[in-house]
């Protein structure tokens, strides 16, 4: 039965957006039946729609950056540029189906020729996350169409108005509404989805968990791709940094962009041990300055709240954990307003922590870790099971060679942040980050498969072994 899902506005409680829970089968059948006629186009007329699409967004970039601000928490300025992702990552993608996916033609022996053409799956299902509403599902949701895909997309239960915001950009450029299909709803929804006999493939960004149990749930159906991009317990050394207000910028950025809500901010820093003090009090005093506060305050602040105040509660959970393993807190994590989801950039030196858990922490919390040497270092880097995104800042390009060769990663930096992946290269990371489906420029390997033919004009065949003489009489 459909139930009414809200949105609200984290930083105020206000309701952003109400509607009724979709019906998965339903959704999936409109994809199903619209689907043919939109892979029977050409290339370049699916193309010509996504150009129109992006026309559509630019149109509208105050007011999709608006919603994105209330229903998100994140600021404005930020806001705007997820906008202005959705937008270029179009031609993005336009420039790697042609680079990833073209069709190939070579010349073979007696006048034959081997061809390598690209077929699109069918229906995708795209599950999409709360931290970036808009650019992360349409980062799989424009490859997926320009191969030929239809789409069946639900948006987070969190925000589900800039999905509803998203698709009906799509559906003004033109673009069917068959072929690209909303479901409202939560988790129960996005089972039924992702459990459809009529989907072809799921593409999925958001927790560890969650990719753990989409993983499970197509174990038996190897026929329909998959594609996970999850998070990351993501590694920063600093080792013999010359510029140390630079370098604690980079980690500021690195931790706090997005009140640490992004799948590639770093989770811990790395730093050798009796050269530290210098660093973190720099860092220190940048987070005592940093803003926190309503998405159109003015000033513009750094970052917002959390999602909601069950996202906060569980961040505080986990700080608390890591100060009962011995964490030694060296900023506070602190709650500004009760019953809203405000928390304050905070860090912690946890090398002397027992036992301590190697998992997520998706909100402003950095870990401090002190190790005796640069090896030490990259051991401490790799002592994660995920691999999405790690960085050095300092060093010597022999030791970024070095900690590049062996640190266990699908996205690694030297002297820039952790997070902040260009859209013009693969981006996806290993053990539980990924399921070694990048995204990004690479997407388009995911969203259509592969054909080759060999051919010729006309038929010609013989058997040259293995056949007995037709002149000769058996005795």
């Amino acid at each position: 039965m459909p139930h009414v899902l809200t949105s609200t506005n984290p930083a105020t409680g206000e309701e952003v957006w109400s509607g009724e829970t979709g019906d998965a089968a339903a959704e999936v059948s409109a994809a199903r039946a619209a689907w043919p006629a939109w892979a029977a186009h050409s290339n370049a007329f699916r193309i010509e729609a996504l150009r129109r699409f992006a026309n559509v967004v630019r149109g509208k970039e105050s007011e999709f950056a608006e919603l994105i601000a209330r229903e998100a928490g994140k600021p404005l300025w930020e806001a705007r540029t997820e906008v202005g992702a959705v937008v270029n990552k179009v031609q993005i993608s336009i420039e790697a189906y042609a680079e990833r996916t073209p069709m190939r033609k070579m010349e073979a022996a007696l006048g034959n020729r081997i061809a390598v053409r690209h077929k699109p799956h069918g229906v995708l299902a795209v599950l999409g996350p709360y931290n970036f509403p808009a650019h992360l599902p349409n980062g799989h949701i424009v490859p997926a169409l320009i191969a030929g895909n239809a789409i069946v997309f639900k948006p987070s239960e969190k925000t589900p108005a800039t999905g509803e915001f998203l698709v009906r950009c799509f559906h003004e450029a033109g673009i069917p509404e068959g072929a690209v299909r909303l479901l409202i709803g939560g988790p129960d929804e996005g089972r039924a989805l992702a459990g459809q006999p009529g989907i072809d493939g799921l593409l999925f960004t958001g927790s560890a968990r969650a990719g753990s149990s989409l993983h499970k749930q197509f174990a038996d159906t190897p026929q329909k791709i998959l594609a996970l991009e999850l998070g990351g317990n993501n590694p920063l050394v600093v080792w013999d940094a010359t510029d140390i207000e630079a370098a604690a910028v980079i980690a500021v950025q690195s931790a706090y962009l997005t009140a640490g809500q992004r799948c590639t901010a770093a989770r811990r820093l790395i730093v050798e041990d009796g050269k530290h003090r210098e660093l973190l009090d720099v860092i220190g005093k940048l987070v005592d300055r940093l803003i926190v506060d309503q998405p159109f305050a003015d000033p513009q602040p750094f970052m917002g709240p959390v999602i909601d105040n069950a996202a906060a509660d569980h961040v505080q959970e986990q700080w608390l954990n890591l100060m009962m393993k011995g964490g030694k807190p060296l900023r506070r994590l602190d709650r500004s307003f009760e019953d809203r989801p405000y928390l304050t950039p905070a860090m912690i030196d946890v090398t002397d922590a027992k036992d301590r858990p190697d998992e997520e922490i998706f909100g402003p919390v950095l870990q401090v870790i002190r190790v005796k040497d640069f090896d030490a270092a990259i051991d401490e880097a790799n002592n994660t099971r995920f691999g999405l995104a790690a960085s050095l800042v300092g060093g010597t390009p022999a030791m970024y060679d070095k900690y590049w060769a062996n640190v266990r990663a699908g996205v690694i930096n030297w002297n820039k942040p952790t997070n902040g992946a260009p859209s013009n290269a693969p981006f996806g990371g290993i053990g539980l980050s990924g399921n070694h489906r990048p995204s990004a420029f690479y997407a388009a390997d995911y969203c259509a498969y592969p054909v080759t033919s060999v051919e010729a004009d006309r038929a010609r065949a013989t058997i040259g072994e293995g056949m007995r003489n037709p002149n000769l009489q058996e005795d």
